[in-house]
């Protein structure tokens, strides 16, 4: 396998760079040129419906529970989407993030891989009303050993996390021959399509 690579990645790549051209499924057949295969086209997130926004953790109160398990019960800003408090209550069991880190979060009515429904519950005493997701959560990768915390903290509370993480993108799994090694890169892609 090659490299893979997000259509709206290789699209703004090829905008930046000054490349003409567009860089998407239909036209992956561009880069089936000799030394390069489009070997599968993914739709990364097509599976979630939903309020998935983005979130700003405020605060959060560490609760050890009775059966031993110690879990987070977090403020979390989510923008318009707050309640009347100025946030959201999520209970979370993952420790990974700390107050001040960019999340995604899934708002009840969302919908994640695998027919996954979110609602309002009340785990462990506290109502969670949403949740704080991982990257596998998303269908974004395997890494389920905690939250997927974004290093982008100017991003605004509420916005629609789906197009922060390319979600609803289409990806290519592009086969590349040793003669085409620039093409490993983002930008080599993006050039080639172009």
């Amino acid at each position: 396998h090659g490299p893979r690579i997000g259509c709206e990645d290789a699209q703004q790549q090829a905008d930046g760079g000054g490349l003409a051209g567009a860089v998407r499924p239909q036209e992956a057949v561009d880069l089936a040129r000799p030394g390069m295969e489009v070997e599968t086209v993914d739709h990364v997130g097509a599976e979630i419906t939903g309020p998935l926004v983005i979130g700003k953790v405020l605060a959060y109160e560490v609760e050890v529970q009775s059966n031993g398990k110690t879990i987070r019960w977090c403020q979390v800003d989510v923008g318009s989407h707050n309640d009347s408090s100025g946030s959201r209550s999520v209970v979370c069991g993952a420790h990974n993030f700390e107050v001040g880190d960019t999340v995604a979060v899934a708002l009840p009515g969302t919908v994640l891989p695998g027919g996954f429904g979110i609602s309002a519950r009340k785990p462990y005493g506290h109502v969670s009303d949403g949740m704080i997701c991982s990257a596998k959560e998303l269908g974004l990768g395997d890494d389920h050993a905690g939250i997927l915390v974004l290093d982008e903290p100017d991003l605004a509370p509420g916005t629609d996390a789906a197009l922060v993480l390319h979600l609803r993108d289409e990806v290519l799994d592009i086969a590349v021959t040793p003669d085409r090694g620039y093409c490993l890169s983002i930008r080599g892609l993006a050039r080639e399509a172009a």
